[in-house]
């Protein structure tokens, strides 16, 4: 059986190295090859000995997406990928002053099904494996000539409900022989499955964690995500504490603000009364329709209205750059209208 070279771990390739009679640095050389040079065949790698590479070729693939559709705007470019099986994911690269963020996703769908996600609308097909996270990102960076410098996991699927791979991703990417990626340039973004959370804590790891949380009580959270059903806000922030307790990190709050359902002052008052004291900010995000699904941007005011309230309710608040109005933004929005085209 054949591996995809993207999915392995320099600590992957040592073993593998080590079990094949062969110097366990040869992993760093591959890697080189891969991250630096960022070559796309093993015979490229003129340092490693013929009998090795044939032996690499035996043993592993390189496995890159291709890219079936593209919509570029102002600063953004969102790109929809076919994988080897033929699935599709999405990815989007947001320029910023600070760098240039890519949003990638980790399951083809999701099963989590909340009520205004498009990813949620399709469900589930397979989780990714971290080669296919992996290399989102070089394919990215190869098309555009950019250098990716900040991750963020919020573009299809629920990353903790593809837990180790996402983490041996993370490893990867962090890696100085691999894309040397920062740990603070890396969000991973979840709707709050509580033992992932927990086991996430005991990694201690600097990278970034934004709970997606939407509602201030239970009764509108449930309707919204049904995962709330399963581990209520008590719970959540009770795990949190704990979270920020350990690694001693700030955690974010996503707040999709949806017309009429949870933007007005009543749900921004009990916000604030449910983060009183967490060491936290909210990042509020105007809602990108989309329309398969029923939910309604807030206006500008109310927006700014639910910003102050935060503001002088001493919680720290942001409101979320718009990129995605250009892009068919709203995460799954691309891969749906691409497939029901088909």
């Amino acid at each position: 059986m054949q591996f995809n070279i993207y999915s392995q771990s320099k600590e992957d390739l040592e073993n593998y190295f080590i079990n094949i009679n062969e110097k366990k640095y040869k992993a760093i050389q591959v890697y080189d090859w891969l991250y630096r040079k960022k070559v796309t065949s093993f015979d490229e790698m003129t340092n490693i000995k013929k009998s090795v590479i044939e032996k690499l070729k035996q043993d592993f693939t390189f496995e890159l997406p291709k890219i079936v559709q593209s919509q570029k705007g102002k600063e953004v470019n969102k790109y929809l990928f076919e994988l080897k099986d033929k699935q599709r994911v999405e990815a989007v690269l947001m320029l910023h002053d600070y760098g240039n963020s890519l949003c990638l996703s980790t399951e083809v769908g999701c099963n989590m099904g909340c009520a205004f996600c498009e990813s949620g609308r399709r469900k589930k097909i397979r989780p990714l494996t971290s080669g296919e996270m992996v290399t989102q990102i070089l394919k990215v960076m190869e098309e555009t000539n950019l250098k990716v410098t900040h991750v963020v996991l919020m573009g299809i699927g629920e990353p903790f409900d593809n837990y180790d791979n996402v983490l041996k991703f993370i490893k990867i990417i962090n890696s100085d022989y691999g894309l040397a990626l920062g740990a603070r340039h890396i969000t991973v973004s979840t709707c709050g499955i509580i033992p992932k959370i927990k086991e996430f804590t005991k990694e201690k790891l600097q990278v970034n964690l934004a709970i997606s949380l939407h509602a201030p009580n239970d009764k509108l959270r449930s309707k919204l995500m049904k995962i709330n059903k399963v581990y209520p806000l008590k719970d959540l922030i009770e795990v949190i504490k704990d979270y920020i307790k350990v690694t001693n990190r700030r955690v974010t709050f996503e707040y999709i603000l949806l017309k009429g359902v949870n933007d007005n002052e009543k749900c921004a008052y009990e916000l604030a009364k449910l983060l009183k004291g967490l060491n936290c900010y909210v990042n509020l995000i105007p809602y990108n329709p989309t329309s398969h699904l029923e939910f309604k941007r807030s206006s500008q005011s109310t927006i700014l209205k639910f910003y102050d309230i935060l503001k002088k309710e001493k919680i720290g608040v942001t409101i979320r750059r718009e990129f995605g109005t250009e892009v068919s933004a709203a995460c799954g929005q691309l891969r749906s209208s691409y497939e029901e085209d088909l």
